[in-house]
């Protein structure tokens, strides 16, 4: 059975959004919406998303910076939909590596059609959808919750993989004991039972768990992923 292929759409123009929606749907997509940046990177994070639609003019972020956001980490296929058509913006936005450009004044069935082709031309490339962070041997693909080291895949507890993903999102960020232990087990525990979980963990990403060079600690504070 051929995969049920994922649009987020994001618009602060409640109308626009169910208007293409409806459209996207007919044509047998499976649709989710988003009225800003940060509903969508949460959107984005938690489901498979095979193509965004996303409009640059929005209260907060704008799109551009929501796609920057999203280029460090994801190649799935993004559509800007601007009702300004000034070449201006569609040169940032290609410059930002975003697939197409479309101006509002668009034809629903038009912007289905331009979706359509930039998922076939992503088709191609099998890892278009995959967020993968790389740090020299270690690998992470949030897609799929898959740790690589070395080539091989690394098997981590659920724990484990939730604070390496923490830490790996956020390099060089220092977590504290008490942000952890909160995040984590709801504020129950004390410093021993992070320490415990880290420890274990380094023991399967570190070449030398003694003297970690990726999970390092700030002592009395905490810890920071130290990864390039």
């Amino acid at each position: 059975m051929k995969e049920v292929q994922t649009v987020l759409v994001v618009d602060d123009e409640k109308s626009i959004a169910e208007l293409l929606r409806d459209f996207l749907e007919n044509e047998g997509f499976h649709v989710k919406t988003a009225g800003d940046a940060s509903q969508a990177l949460a959107v984005f994070e938690q489901s498979t998303i095979h193509c965004m639609i996303l409009d640059i003019m929005m209260p907060g972020q704008n799109g551009f910076d929501l796609c920057r956001h999203i280029r460090e980490n994801s190649d799935v296929p993004i559509l800007f939909l601007s009702a300004r058509s000034g070449d201006a913006d569609k040169i940032r936005g290609l410059a930002l590596k975003a697939d197409d450009y479309i101006v509002k004044t668009a034809s629903p069935g038009e912007i289905v059609a331009r979706v359509k082709a930039v998922l076939r031309r992503a088709g191609s490339q099998p890892e278009y959808n995959r967020k993968v962070l790389r740090y020299g041997n270690l690998s992470l693909d949030l897609s799929t919750r898959e740790v690589w080291l070395d080539g091989e895949i690394i098997a981590l507890t659920p724990k484990e993989y939730e604070l390496l993903q923490l830490l790996a999102e956020h390099p060089k960020h220092v977590f504290s004991y008490d942000r952890l232990l909160e995040k984590f087990w709801d504020g129950v525990g004390d410093k021993h039972t992070v320490r415990v979980h880290l420890s274990r963990l380094r023991e399967k990403i570190e070449a030398d768990p003694n003297h970690p060079k990726l999970i390092v600690n700030v002592w009395g504070i905490g810890y920071r992923f130290m990864g390039e």
